[in-house]
């Protein structure tokens, strides 16, 4: 629980640094970068976490690194997380970070599962739907599952709707044996 609030004490703090300077794609793609950096490079993420180097040097590294390729405050970010041995939660800040990003923008995430693959008329159709249902700017993820059968199960958020036919025939099965337990007794 403790974590989740610096994530978003962070996130928050970042947020307010793009939103300052206007230039809040940049900070998300730069914040991307430091972190798929860290997930991708052993030799980085080891350097960053190994206490035994000194604090001092691995913000010079992160200076030279950087310098020219992210926002000046988004370095000085992450040397402070650097200072509060915060650098082991760069993804979940970069995470809550793009989250706050995507809901100033009106911007939500739609997980939608489907039996088959999607054409583009049903991929236009289903976003302007969600678009005028949401009042919002749908950024859509299919999922195919063909045990589905059809129909379709939409997640947004903590939210699931499910209007699959295998779970309508499911709802349909356990209705008709209810009903054949109370007629036979």
């Amino acid at each position: 629980m403790r974590n989740e609030t610096v994530v978003r004490n962070y996130a928050d703090t970042l947020f307010q640094l793009a939103a300052s300077e206007g230039n809040m794609e940049e900070y998300r793609q730069g914040i991307e970068l430091v972190v798929n950096l860290m997930e991708e490079d052993a030799d980085f993420r080891k350097f960053l976490a190994t206490p035994r180097i000194a604090v001092t040097d691995k913000k010079a590294s992160m200076s030279s690194v950087f310098e020219n390729r992210l926002p000046h405050q988004l370095i000085n970010f992450l040397k402070v997380t650097l200072d509060k041995r915060r650098q082991g939660l760069l993804k979940s800040i970069a995470e809550e970070f793009s989250r706050l990003v995507d809901d100033h923008e009106g911007l939500l995430h739609f997980e939608i599962t489907i039996a088959r693959d999607p054409d583009d008329g049903f991929t236009a159709k289903l976003n302007d739907r969600l678009s005028s249902v949401f009042d919002c700017k749908p950024i859509i993820h299919f999922g195919v599952r063909p045990e589905i059968l059809g129909g379709m199960i939409l997640r947004v958020g903590d939210t699931v709707f499910d209007g699959s036919l295998g779970s309508r025939l499911d709802r349909m099965r356990r209705m008709l044996g209810a009903k054949q337990v109370n007629t036979i007794l």
